[in-house]
């Protein structure tokens, strides 16, 4: 039977690097749902105009739609053993649905991994984010600063702070996801699925952490 993960952490808890680092160790494809919607949009598939219709009007795209693009996501070859989900579900009438549509590919959600920071240090990381004007690399007040202030190492182009990642606007983020999730951990957690797993350590701490949790496919 294929593996499927859902992977869940609010902005800023390093979510998409583990993503890489898991896809890499257990050979199962990484879906963003960010990424599906780009890519769908770019192709100017029929899913994709259907969704920059909504977008287009600033309403929310229907989850049938996502549900639509993740079906035909799975439907690719590379997905055959399972796939790890990042970005979906976001609540739990979208969990509900992703539980049916796993069914017509003979499988279900195996495991939730949940990586958790308190709110404080989300917005420390993710606030003292700078990205340079003219190839987007990325630097970090603390963790990362460049070597001249406002400067970009790389291309000497001016650094900017992106409207996301001003202070205020990431609290408002990390807010709306907690809210949005809350019951989404409840959920999971209730079906003995979740596995929480602190984001505060280094890197290959969280690494070696979730794939404690996924040993049975690594």
């Amino acid at each position: 039977m294929p593996t499927f993960i859902v992977l869940l952490g609010p902005p800023g808890v390093g979510k998409g690097t583990q993503a890489e680092l898991i896809a890499e160790a257990t050979g199962l494809p990484h879906i963003s749902s960010g990424d599906l919607f780009r890519e769908n949009i770019k192709n100017t598939t029929e899913l994709g105009k259907l969704a920059q219709a909504y977008m287009n009007k600033g309403e929310l795209v229907p989850d049938d739609v996502t549900i639509s693009m993740i079906r035909s996501r799975l439907s690719r070859p590379d997905c055959k053993e399972g796939a790890l989900l990042d970005g979906f579900p976001r609540t739990t009438v979208q969990a509900d649905s992703l539980a049916n549509l796993l069914t017509e590919f003979n499988g279900k959600v195996n495991f939730v991994p949940y990586i958790t920071a308190s709110e404080s240090t989300l917005i420390e990381r993710l606030s003292g984010r700078w990205t340079c004007k003219a190839q987007g690399h990325i630097f970090h007040e603390k963790h990362n600063p460049p070597h001249k202030p406002g400067v970009c190492d790389f291309d000497a182009s001016e650094l900017y702070q992106r409207d996301d990642d001003k202070a205020e606007t990431v609290k408002r983020r990390i807010q709306v996801y907690l809210t949005q999730t809350a019951p989404l951990i409840t959920y999971y957690r209730q079906l003995g699925l979740l596995s929480e797993i602190d984001g505060t350590q280094p890197i290959e701490k969280v690494t070696e952490a979730l794939m404690a949790v996924l040993g049975k496919i690594a």
